[in-house]
């Protein structure tokens, strides 16, 4: 690494969100939060992340308040008076760290049901048209007043984060979960005003979820929407292919009231459109003006895993840190989004800053199955 990465550590305002730096610990799901609630270690592992540095965190993927917004017995919820103690003791912990969060709220749709469930958690799963994929159902297609209700349950969801002492609030519309299964043709193939024949028209839910929360949090709580054109179950997807379809997609969300975009690509240096070396966030933040986190695969070296023989292990990597700081001088996004990198070393934003990369540690995948 060659340039200073003092980019990555200046100061970035949006709305009353207020963040010394521009790391973000992106949303991970770990599953360590017992009949949904989130513990004293889950307190203590986010609050070692902000300790080492990171500017905002987005927490893991929380359910909200909706039958089969989940389907495992671990995975945070973020309704009901335990879990949202819990929540309130991980905000305080992060922020006398130094940082700020953010809860990523989470209802992932029609997706294959996980073995182990519990209680609340046998929920059928629902999706606009019960469709998971092109080629798979899973669940039953959402009624009128399915839609109001997760609608409603996203909006409480959001105004209990900012009682709760969060920065802003996030909704998980990416990787082919509940939001995106509107978004996408193959998943949402209604006749009515939830459906339509173009990206646009099926972007009604997200909007209408945006309006909501906007209404019930104020114009000064920041909105964040997590976005991708790939899909878990089709990594090649495009939802937006060009410029001028991202902007009638995302345009109308922004003047519904999402403030940032958290763009998913599952590699932060590939461009996202020909004739332009602009990923996803560079053309969202274009398109609508709004700032942007880039996020893929930063602080890990990717091509490892093709090399290597052990690949549950990735070398930590900081060579595309010249890339990074360089499209986020030229003003292609805002904010950058640290995964994997992060789990395994909770001291890689102090480490980068002082030009210690040679101690940084490589991520295994363990690192994704225990608390740390």
């Amino acid at each position: 690494m060659s340039t200073c990465p003092d980019a990555l550590f200046s100061p970035f305002t949006c709305k009353s969100l207020r963040v010394p730096n521009r790391i973000v610990m992106a949303p991970m799901t770990r599953s360590f939060s017992p009949r949904g609630i989130p513990t004293e270690e889950v307190a203590a592992y986010y609050r070692r992340r902000a300790e080492g540095g990171v500017g905002l965190i987005i927490a893991e993927g929380a359910a909200i308040d909706r039958p089969g917004a989940v389907d495992a017995t671990h995975i945070p919820h973020f309704h009901g008076e335990a879990p949202l103690a819990g929540w309130r003791r991980v905000a305080d912990e992060v922020r006398t760290a130094g940082a700020s969060i953010a809860p990523q709220l989470w209802h992932i749709g029609a997706a294959p049901r996980q073995a182990h469930h519990v209680g609340d958690l046998t929920g059928e799963g629902e999706s606009p048209s019960g469709r998971f994929s092109a080629t798979a159902d899973h669940g039953r297609a959402m009624s009128d007043e399915d839609i109001a209700d997760t609608i409603a349950a996203f909006a409480r969801a959001s105004a209990d984060a900012k009682r709760l002492g969060f920065a802003a609030t996030q909704f998980h519309a990416a990787h082919g979960y509940l939001f995106d299964q509107f978004f996408w043709d193959v998943c949402n193939f209604r006749s009515d005003a939830w459906g339509g024949p173009d990206l646009a028209s099926r972007s009604r839910f997200a909007i209408e979820a945006v309006r909501a929360t906007r209404a019930a949090v104020g114009e000064d709580f920041p909105i964040m929407l997590r976005i991708s054109q790939w899909k878990q179950q089709d990594y090649g997807v495009k939802l937006a292919d060009g410029p001028a379809e991202l902007e009638r997609w995302l345009g109308p969300l922004a003047d519904a009231g999402v403030d940032i975009f958290d763009c998913s690509q599952r590699r932060f240096w590939t461009p996202e459109f020909e004739g332009s070396d602009l990923n996803l966030a560079g053309w969202v933040k274009k398109m609508t003006g709004k700032p942007t986190i880039t996020v893929g695969s930063v602080g890990l070296a990717t091509e490892f895993l093709s090399t290597h023989r052990d690949r549950s292990v990735i070398k930590a990597d900081v060579a595309r840190i010249d890339d990074l700081v360089r499209r986020l001088d030229r003003g292609d996004f805002d904010l950058v989004g640290v995964g994997r990198a992060l789990l395994a070393d909770p001291e890689w934003p102090g480490k980068l800053r002082e030009g210690r990369a040679g101690e940084m540690k490589d991520y295994s995948i363990l690192d994704r199955e225990r608390l740390h």
